[in-house]
């Protein structure tokens, strides 16, 4: 059903369920996942959240400068590829980290035709850094990078299985949409990614599929056409 996605992950689903710091066996099971993907013919590009690590609102909530609080966040994020990107070449499958800033040697400063080229030859681009500006979270940069690097879809993994109409996790009466238009996930507010990235997505033509990241076999699930998870749609 795809050729080529961008998967945007959680920095506090690199965490393990306490959603701090780097958890082994969830950094070993997503890259199973995204390995068995790629094996099967898909191409995946993947923007990480760093809120296991540091996320600049909250610092700045804290009495951190927001601007050096982003900073902080940004260099979260390139440290939650380079441990993904470890785990996922243990799968036998290249991975290549990319930064939105100059960071050598620690990663490959982020062109998008080089992106796009490891993809091609059958490795996992990893795009860290977010848009390498403050001000701008982790969902509009993989927004951006998915419009950038061609993607047919954007998938959001998360703990949950789809878009509901309050968080499930703490409403048990919330209901799933199996599909929604940009439109309406904004009139009603729905927290599936922020509104610099649906807008982004909205005029880009390009789909949001939100699904449970944590459920073995997903990802492939998806890759074969099945329905998982919401779908948000122009």
């Amino acid at each position: 059903m795809y050729k080529r996605v961008l998967l945007k992950l959680s920095g506090e689903s690199l965490g393990g369920k306490a959603g701090k710091g780097l958890d082994t066996e969830s950094l070993s099971a997503y890259a199973r996942e995204i390995a068995k993907a790629v094996k099967a013919g898909l191409q995946i590009a993947i923007v990480n959240g760093g809120g296991n690590i540091f996320r600049g609102l909250q610092g700045a909530e804290k009495g951190f400068d927001r601007v050096d609080g982003d900073k902080m966040g940004m260099l979260a994020t390139i440290i939650n590829s380079l441990a993904l990107s470890m785990f996922i070449k243990q799968e036998g499958v290249d991975a290549v980290v990319f930064t939105s800033t100059p960071t050598e040697p620690y990663a490959k400063y982020y062109m998008r035709d080089d992106a796009v080229k490891v993809l091609e030859r059958g490795g996992v681009a990893l795009i860290a850094g977010g848009t390498g500006n403050p001000f701008f979270t982790t969902d509009s940069g993989a927004a951006l990078r998915a419009l950038e690097i061609g993607a047919d879809a954007l998938l959001k993994g998360t703990r949950v299985d789809g878009v509901y109409t309050a968080d499930p996790e703490k409403d048990p009466s919330a209901v799933k949409y199996d599909s929604l238009s940009f439109e309406e996930a904004i009139s009603r507010k729905l927290k599936v990614m922020d509104q610099t990235a649906y807008a982004l997505c909205s005029e880009g033509k390009m789909p949001i599929i939100v699904f449970d990241m944590n459920c073995e076999g997903n990802l492939t699930k998806l890759l074969e056409g099945e329905k998982i998870g919401t779908l948000v749609h122009p």
